[in-house]
Parts: structure tokens; sequence; C-alpha cells
């Protein structure tokens, strides 16, 4: 799915919503942007600026979302192109070394706090989390069809409290490792797991193909 089939699916009659859903349009068009540069992010479970931009793309300037979504409300306040460039959160030429790029409490940003465009997504608190069971799919939209070296897929600690703490990488479990993608839009990544309950955090390592460079993508999740 585009751009332009996803601001599509939000457009509803209000005119003010109509306007907003032309501004996420212009930032697909527009040169230079993140969006225009056509990168991807989990979309299911729903990474945390992705979640944000698909349920207040078209109407990010409604109050309700303080009290509705708390967590997303902090986010737009704080930086809505990172919002509305939900996929262009990647850090170039980290060849592997991740821990040394991406500090503890800096990993839902990818490290990425320069100018204060990500580092709402390392906010501590109760983010919207996906459904899931002990096994799962993650799936990944590329709109660039970069293709991936590998992904890593992990799951936070038994215990670990992502409404009050940090995250760190010591705080990850490696659940999936995988081989190389080739090139497409939609990639599927099987995870199977036990001994998870609760909320916890599902932090998806994003290894393109095309040149050196890694998305770090946090998604809220609850085992069921």
């Amino acid at each position: 799915m585009t751009c332009h089939d996803h601001a599509k699916a939000k457009v509803r009659s209000r005119p003010a919503l109509l306007l907003s859903v032309l501004a996420a349009l212009l930032l697909c068009l527009v040169p230079g942007s993140g969006t225009a540069a056509a990168h991807g992010s989990v979309i299911d479970p729903a990474s945390r600026n992705y979640g944000c931009w698909q349920r207040w793309g078209n109407d990010h300037l409604n109050p309700a979302m303080a009290q509705q979504d708390p967590m997303c409300w902090q986010a737009w306040r704080a930086e809505p192109q990172a919002m509305w460039n939900w996929n262009g959160l990647y850090r170039n030429g980290s060849a592997g070394n991740f821990q040394a790029h991406v500090p503890d409490g800096q990993l839902c940003s990818g490290g990425r706090t320069e100018g204060g465009r990500y580092n709402a997504l390392d906010a501590v608190g109760a983010w919207k989390t996906t459904d899931i069971s002990a096994n799962f799919t993650v799936k990944l939209y590329d709109q660039a069809s970069h293709g991936a070296d590998y992904f890593l897929v992990y799951v936070t600690r038994q215990g670990y409290n992502p409404t009050t703490q940090p995250l760190k990488w010591s705080d990850l479990q490696l659940v999936a490792r995988t081989g190389r993608y080739g090139q497409s839009q939609n990639y599927s990544i099987p995870v199977s797991t036990s001994g998870y309950t609760g909320r916890h955090i599902v932090y998806t390592i994003w290894q393109a193909s095309h040149m050196d460079q890694t998305y770090f993508l946090c998604s809220d999740v609850n085992f069921r």
C-alpha cells in the first residue's frame, strides 16, 4: 500500500480532516522528505509512530487524543514530522554494531534524537498495544523495496514494565533472526515464543540491503 492508498483510506467528510489528509499527500510528494524517500516500518504489530499516524493522521489536532491516546498525543505535540515520516526512522553506517550507535533509553528512536525528531518515541508510558499470541507474525512494509540482509526480532524479558522503565538492550531477548529477503514491499517474519504474558515491546531491527541502513522499530504488544 502506497502513501496515497493510506491517505485515501483516511479521508472523511469534514473539510478540516480533508485538509490534514491533503497535507499528508503533499508530504508523499515533496522531494527530500522522509516519506518521499520511501522507506518503511513495521505495520503489524504497528510501530509506535506508524500506529500514531494510522490512528490520528487525519485528526492529529483533535484534543480528544490527549485522553484517548496520551502517548501519541505527546509524540504529535513534540514533533509531528516524526509521525508523518513514520517510514523514515533509520540510521546509516552502524556496521552491525548497534549498541555502539543506539544508547540505552533511546532504542525506540534508534538514537535519532538530534533535533528532537524521534525522541518522543522513547517516552515511557502506556502506549497503545496490539494483542498477539505466543506465535505471531511481524509484518513490515517496505515502500522502496530495499530488501533485507536480515531481520532481528526481540521481545522484552518477562518482568520488564514498559510503562515505567526506559528500554535498554539488556531488556531484550532475541526470538527470531532471519536470512536475506529479496526486494519486495511486504515482508512477513514468523515468530514463535513461549512464556510471555501481558504487556511487552517487540523490537525489530531491519538491516536493509541497498546500503548499510538500519531501522530500529518498537511495537507495543499485549501477549494474550
